[in-house]
């Protein structure tokens, strides 16, 4: 296509790729992206154009050019919209694609898209044309046939990209003319100008325009109408949220499954959740998301056959006291006595277990794991088998990382009925379980739980049905160790993530805020915390829910607890999303209290400070992009220096955003050498000559040589 050997003589990566202005991002992006590439295949062939595949990454200098400057320029968007446009970015720039009211949330970058759809894009086609390589940016052209023409990526400067533009459009008929499109012919359109027309007259339309269409959708089914239904399922008008659902009920693609899902969670009567059982199970032929949905509502109503919840609760609030009471040197008399008696080596290798759990002496205790395991596997070969002999093979294999082993067994377990206690009153003898200490069948339970779940995502990926039990089982495991005053914040995560993925929102926050109180400095609760923040109210509501925490009465003392550094990283994260929305000075202030709630926990916790410093630094440094971003070119020398100096081994670390404070310093000098602007451009080159040189060296995922076919260059940095 014309690219390039190398950058021509003199010119900089900063001059050939520059970033947009504050002003370039207000911007509307003016290439028209359909929402899925299933749609952007329909809008070919009807109007009989070629595809265009765009790949964008955050951070990386040509993206970032792209998706700022040239999406939103009309001489661009002119030749890409000869296309049907599609853009993958595995990049989220909203919390969420649907706020509390189930409105469209557009993703702030590329704007006909959300945030999810651009996501789920980039898996699709990455599976299907990027051959392994996550490269960007990349412009892929496809013919009606979905094969490709041209795949252009590792260009040297953008006429390359812009002569494929041109070349990918040669000999295909003119544009054809847009005639006046009815309601009717606007409910089977998938093109991205006639399904925003289409839900732009269902929101202004009168209760009989809505219905009308509505009914023209639940008529006559051609192209799943989602965000219409959306609308109407989630109104105030009941009539129209009933014939949304059995229109909803004839879709078939995943954003439709995914509207259905929601809908489920709504109280409906029995005969309206049928209809879109029934509708689930159509679809649980072909996707398999829709047989996770379909077993979903049929597994929770079930309890674990193999597990019992209650006894083994009262259970554990006994053996967390009491303990399991293990003599080893009665066990091994007895072992001794009858060696070849395979229950007697088993009851050692119980005691050996228990014993090696008790120990605070790490190298005693692998001693006891090893000959545990040894003691069991011996047993084995002796004849012992059953539950309480798998019970110990599992929890010895995971102590060395022999998972499969231990999952595997962990299953052979609890189906053989070890944690199925019965009868509370029954004599501890006669309960099967008994000999297991609490730790035991803590570990059990959460290698049942991620065998289950394994289970679960394999036959997922396999397009494969599984029992709708599993999800019961899974919830029991979780529940019983969430339970144990002696756990971890491992499986309180874990709970976490398994009620919020079945959709049991309310249930998991409070699985999240309990494991919170028992454990205020885990930074993994922290990071579903944050999660959960931004889901719901964005990055306002991240930092406000912070804010809170630290004014609350009951908030730990700031003596003991590092609430002040999680709340300092969390603002951090609230001025990087205000940043990629474009709300610079909100972006501005919220660094401005990140930094100070690093500095307040540097004198709390001294020994921190470096760690402090190391985001005060980026934090600086954000300040800095932003100013220059604004056009504040004196701004951004400012606090770039100051990023630099405050603590330079900072220097090359990306941001939220995947810009490091030194890319931010090459970008300021260019801008700086266009405005003639010596004196601060100096200023910038001896703050970069100060740094230590590796810090300046090319990042290992911008590779510069070509490395595959297309057009030859060093941009198109791996994500």
């Amino acid at each position: 296509m014309g690219s390039p050997a190398a950058l021509p003589q003199g010119t900089t990566q900063e001059a050939m790729w520059p970033a947009a202005t504050a002003e370039e991002w207000k911007k509307p992006c003016l290439v028209r992206w359909q929402r899925t590439f299933d749609d952007a295949m329909r809008v070919a062939r009807e109007k009989h154009e070629p595809i265009l595949v765009a790949v964008n990454m955050d951070g990386e200098i040509a993206s970032e050019h792209y998706a700022g400057v040239r999406y939103r320029e009309p001489e661009t968007a002119a030749l890409m919209n000869r296309y049907a446009c599609v853009v993958a970015s595995v990049y989220r720039h909203t919390p969420r694609d649907y706020d509390e009211q189930g409105r469209r949330v557009p993703c702030p970058r590329f704007q006909t898209v959300t945030c999810g759809e651009h996501i789920e894009a980039e898996r699709e086609l990455y599976a299907k044309y990027f051959e392994g390589k996550r490269v960007s940016p990349r412009h892929i052209v496809l013919g009606l046939d979905g094969a490709k023409t041209y795949d252009v990526y590792f260009s040297w400067d953008t006429a390359t990209v812009f002569t494929t533009f041109r070349t990918g459009v040669e000999g295909w008929p003119p544009p054809i003319e847009r005639h006046e499109k009815t309601t009717v012919d606007l409910t089977k359109s998938a093109d991205v100008d006639d399904r925003e027309r289409l839900e732009r007259a269902y929101v202004e339309g009168n209760r009989e325009a809505k219905r009308a269409i509505l009914t023209s959708l639940a008529k006559e089914h051609v192209v799943d109408q989602a965000e219409v239904l959306r609308t109407a399922i989630f109104g105030l008008d009941l009539e129209l949220a009933g014939l949304a659902r059995r229109a909803l009920a004839q879709c078939d693609t995943d954003g439709s499954l995914d509207l259905m899902a929601a809908a489920l969670q709504a109280q409906l009567d029995e005969g309206e959740k049928k209809v879109l059982l029934d509708a689930v199970g159509r679809m649980a032929k072909s996707l398999p998301r829709a047989r996770t949905l379909a077993a979903l509502h049929s597994g929770l109503s079930q309890g674990s056959k193999h597990i019992d919840t209650d006894a083994l609760a009262r259970e554990y609030d006994a053996t967390s006291v009491r303990g399991v009471d293990v003599d080893v040197d009665a066990s091994a008399r007895a072992s001794a006595a009858r060696p070849n008696e395979p229950g007697a080596r088993l009851e050692f290798a119980e005691a050996l277990l228990a014993r090696a759990q008790e120990s605070f002496d790490r190298r005693y205790a692998t001693l006891l794991y090893q000959e545990a395991q040894s003691t069991a596997r011996e047993a084995e070969r002796l004849g012992a088998k059953g539950p309480r002999l798998d019970a110990v093979v599992a929890v010895t294999a995971a102590e060395f990382n022999d998972l499969d082993t231990a999952r595997d067994r962990a299953v052979s377990a609890i189906e053989g009925g070890l944690l199925h206690l019965g009868d509370a009153a029954a004599p501890q003898g006669a309960k099967p379980g008994a000999a297991l200490t609490a730790a035991s069948r803590s570990r059990l339970l959460r290698l049942f739980a991620d065998a289950r779940q394994r289970a679960i995502r394999a036959a997922f990926r396999e397009g494969k049905t599984w029992p709708p039990e599993w999800l019961s089982d899974v919830h029991a495991a979780y529940s019983v160790v969430a339970g144990d005053a002696l756990a971890e914040p491992t499986p309180l995560v874990d709970y976490y993530d398994f009620l919020h993925w079945i959709g049991a929102a309310s249930r998991a926050n409070e699985v999240l805020e309990d494991a919170l109180r028992r454990f205020p400095d885990s930074a993994v609760l922290h990071d579903r915390l944050r999660g959960k923040l931004l889901w719901e109210g964005g990055p306002e509501l991240l930092e406000r829910g912070y804010a809170e925490r630290l004014a609350r009465a009951d908030a730990p003392n700031a003596a003991a607890s590092q609430l002040s550094w999680f709340a300092g990283y969390a603002t951090l994260v609230a001025a990087e999303h205000h940043r990629r929305r474009g709300a610079f000075e909100r972006s501005v202030a919220s660094y401005d209290r990140a930094v100070s709630l690093y500095e307040r926990n540097a004198q709390l916790f001294p020994e921190g400070r470096d760690t402090c410093l190391h985001f005060e630094a980026l934090a600086r440094a954000g300040k800095a992009r932003v100013a220059l971003d604004r056009g504040d070119l004196d701004g951004a020398t400012r606090e770039l220096i100051a990023a630099l100096a405050l603590r330079p081994d900072s220097a090359a670390t990306p941001d939220g955003l995947g810009i490091t404070p030194v890319a931010t310093a090459l970008m300021l000098k260019a801008r700086l050498a266009k405005a003639g602007d010596a004196d601060r451009g100096a200023q910038v080159q001896a703050a970069l000559d100060a740094l230590d040189p590796r810090l300046l060296a090319t990042p290992e995922s911008e590779p510069i040589a070509p490395q595959s076919r297309g057009a030859r260059g060093s941009r198109g940095r791996p994500r």
